[in-house]
């Protein structure tokens, strides 16, 4: 995902591939870690904002991973905002493309009910 930011905006700026691996391994870790707890905290404003407040909880997660890894940077606001934009969208994409990676939780006891077994 953040090689397809990288790739679609002049102003992210990726040292080499081993700061785009620690950035995208950075990435994915808070937002398995962090972002949840984030989203409850957030919960009442979200409701007021019609979620849009979620999507600020999703700018500053490329924020913390731009200020940890020292290889990875998003230059200006709106740099930032398009890839968040960006990221959601090829989250949209992965979540409607069938793969191995959707055969988790409900969907794999549907697909077991669906085969017979």
């Amino acid at each position: 995902m953040l090689a397809i930011v990288a790739a679609l905006l002049d102003r992210v700026h990726v040292r080499n591939a081993g700061s785009l691996l620690l950035a995208a391994a950075v990435f994915g870790v808070l937002n398995t870690l962090l972002k949840p707890l984030l989203r409850f905290v957030t919960l009442p404003l979200a409701i007021l904002t019609l979620g849009v407040a979620w999507f600020f909880v999703s700018l500053l997660m490329l924020v913390v991973t731009d200020d940890i890894v020292g290889g990875f940077r998003i230059d200006g606001f709106w740099t930032l905002v398009a890839a968040t934009l960006i990221v959601w969208a090829v989250n949209m994409l992965l979540d409607h493309t069938p793969g191995p990676w959707q055969i988790t939780g409900r969907r794999r006891r549907r697909a077991a009910w669906r085969d017979g077994a």
